[in-house]
């Protein structure tokens, strides 16, 4: 079995990370031990669709950050992201619809909470991409996180689902909730991703300026 991959040094958070408290968060247990984690983020002020689509496109491209360069999604979150790698090219290269992502993270900086998992793009478009894990094609993980044009910045919705829906699978959904992503790693996720969706408000404007600026 591989060794798990350090934590590595936080990077320099420069801005203040968002409390749970501004958004609007619930995790709700569902039949068949299944899980729902929905959250309902505060608006994102100069941050776009495009701009949302392009980041998860180029989420592992090296940038300029706090005097660096490194990987976007270390920037993304300084403080509890490990790595992010392409496991497989999308049908039509790189890191579009089709692709799946290796994720290592440790909400919280907290080794009890560390997540080390591959899963399948499903969707990626300007309305949000759909993150899926399937066992002999049964779905247990999705994460999909949705985005649209408001009066006050993009408005940001994620919603992940731990568990299968079929009866038969509720043993393997009690120990999924109860033992891989029990309530404390569900609460810590919560705070995770509501500090990550709201470094892109500081992030995203610089980083993708000169990618979504039309050519001369």
């Amino acid at each position: 079995m591989a060794r798990p991959l350090p934590l590595p040094a936080p990077r320099p958070v420069l801005h203040p990370l968002r409390t749970t408290d501004s958004a609007r968060s619930t995790i709700r247990r569902l039949s068949h031990h299944r899980m729902r984690v929905t959250i309902d983020h505060q608006p994102l002020a100069g941050v776009t669709p495009p701009m949302l689509l392009w980041w998860f496109r180029h989420i592992g491209d090296e940038i300029d950050y706090a005097g660096e360069r490194m990987s976007g999604y270390l920037a993304w979150h300084p403080l509890d992201h490990i790595t992010w790698e392409l496991a497989r090219p999308a049908p039509s290269g790189g890191a579009d619809e089709g692709a799946s992502y290796r994720i290592v993270e440790a909400f919280g900086r907290d080794e009890r909470f560390r997540v080390d998992s591959v899963e399948r793009v499903e969707k990626l478009d300007e309305t949000g991409i759909r993150l899926v894990r399937r066992i002999a094609g049964v779905r247990i993980f999705q994460l999909e996180h949705t985005w649209s044009w408001g009066p006050d910045g993009t408005h940001y919705v994620s919603v992940m689902d731990l568990g299968s829906r079929l009866r038969a699978a509720a043993p393997v959904n009690r120990h999924l909730t109860s033992r891989v992503f029990p309530p404390a790693m569900a609460e810590a996720w919560v705070r995770h991703n509501v500090e990550e969706v709201g470094v892109l408000e500081h992030l995203l404007p610089d980083v993708s300026k000169s990618s979504l600026r039309p050519p001369v």
